[in-house]
């Protein structure tokens, strides 16, 4: 049974599927992930923590463009640098100054930035980073751990592989973060092989017990290449990304999302040694000097220099993430729901048991949580624009919600009130 709060974003799904796949040009923003009937589908407007579907419904976002909103949306101080440069041009038949500018504010912030190349996406820096390390090394093998976009030397080692050639598939290898002897295992069964090795420095868990440096001595005992894929915890863990914050630099970074605060813009970075190659190996794009995303990067990273924005992010995460803890604990829903990540990039994990499954809590979970006003999937990806009294809102919704699922859970009268069926996993991610 759909709810009436969404009729026009269900309405406006079969029509947008009559001409896009899924409706949406994203899978993270599509049907797959958030249930049709109980769900905002389509976004007409953004302020701020602010979000307003098509329906005409008002949500606090802590989604924030899959996480590539960092400062909030439509900033005055970065939309005012877009629209100064927009009175000059978008791009040119020669470079502009703003890449040399941005690339010398990208050295100035990123520990491993010795020289820049800019891109559109985090999937356009990844899959440069691997050209360029397998350039740079002569080999074609990769090791990696977590996500790293769509390109096939990555996909192709998910279950979303259809259409990637088996012998790419080969050529790439998985290992566990924080199992450093998952690595080992790659380099000893592939001796002088792997080119690099790619990982977010940290998604849903902390590095423990020294991995990150035991990765870094590992990969250069092997002669390979560290990439550090930051697209998400770069300007966001830290001005420097998870490098600075955990004080490990590898070989080459990428960047992305926040950025450019939801401009499109990727980075790829590292040592010039490594970097210097690319006036060989071919990475090129008509849209990376693209010149308002650059402007937009520009004032992001000029207001990363003169305030601590990354800190403040943290502290109302931590704030919402200990509350959100102690909400759970005291609804007694530990063994179903748990958080865990940095303050900046919190992961709600789901468990199921044997009444009731994890996809099932979470569909439940965001049919409430949605209804209530708060965009939410299973990450927090706060701006600066989350205040603490915003916060506030959150944590009491929250509240709301666990209480009413833990009782629900307790009467048995869950399944009754989920009005769609749950949603179900494509791939898992990380």
């Amino acid at each position: 049974m759909d709810d009436p709060r969404y009729s026009e974003s269900t309405k406006f799904l079969h029509r947008a599927e009559k001409s896009i796949p899924l409706g949406s040009q994203t899978f993270s923003k599509s049907r797959i992930q958030y249930p049709v009937g109980v769900s905002p589908l389509f976004i007409n407007k953004a302020h701020g923590t602010y979000v307003w579907d098509i329906d005409g419904n008002k949500y606090i976002d802590l989604v924030n463009s899959l996480a590539a909103v960092t400062v909030g949306y439509r900033n005055r101080t970065i939309d005012g640098m877009v629209r100064k440069q927009m009175k000059k041009g978008i791009i040119f038949s020669l470079p502009g100054k703003l890449e040399a500018e941005v690339a010398e504010l990208v050295i100035k912030t990123v520990p491993s930035a010795e020289l820049v190349r800019f891109a559109k996406n985090g999937s356009d820096a990844t899959a440069a980073a691997i050209r360029l390390s397998r350039a740079y090394t002569n080999r074609d093998e990769i090791a990696i751990c977590g996500y790293h976009g769509w390109q096939d030397w990555y996909i192709g080692s998910t279950t979303m592989n259809r259409g990637v050639p088996q012998a790419i598939v080969n050529l790439s290898h998985t290992f566990k973060y924080n199992d450093i002897d998952t690595l080992k295992s790659i380099f000893s069964s592939r001796p002088n092989k792997i080119a690099a090795v790619i990982l977010e420095p940290m998604n849903s868990e902390y590095p423990r017990e020294n991995f990150l440096q035991e990765v870094k001595d590992l990969v250069k005992k092997n002669g390979s290449i560290l990439i550090f894929d930051e697209t998400i915890t770069g300007y966001r863990y830290s001005t420097g990304g998870a490098q600075l914050e955990f004080g490990v630099t590898p070989d080459l970074t990428t960047l992305g999302k926040g950025i450019a605060n939801g401009y499109p813009l990727s980075a790829l970075t590292g040592k010039k040694e490594i970097m210097q190659e690319l006036e060989k190996v071919f990475f090129s794009a008509t849209f990376g000097g693209e010149l308002l995303s650059l402007a937009a990067a520009k004032a992001v990273i000029q207001m990363h220099l003169d305030s601590n924005i990354t800190s403040e992010i943290a502290k109302v995460g931590l704030k919402i993430s200990s509350e959100l803890e102690t909400i759970i604990q005291t609804y007694k829903m530990s063994n179903l729901l748990n958080v865990s990540g940095h303050p900046s990039w919190k992961f709600l994990n789901w468990f199921g048991n044997h009444e009731v499954s994890a996809s099932t809590l979470k569909t439940y979970f965001m049919q409430e949580m949605f209804k209530k006003g708060i965009l939410v999937l299973s990450t927090h990806n706060n701006s600066l624009s989350l205040t603490a009294k915003i916060s506030d809102r959150v944590i009491n919704t929250y509240g709301e919600v666990i209480s009413d699922m833990s009782k629900s859970l307790s009467d048995g009268s869950l399944l009754d009130k989920l009005l769609v069926d749950p949603v179900q996993p494509v791939i898992k991610l990380r």
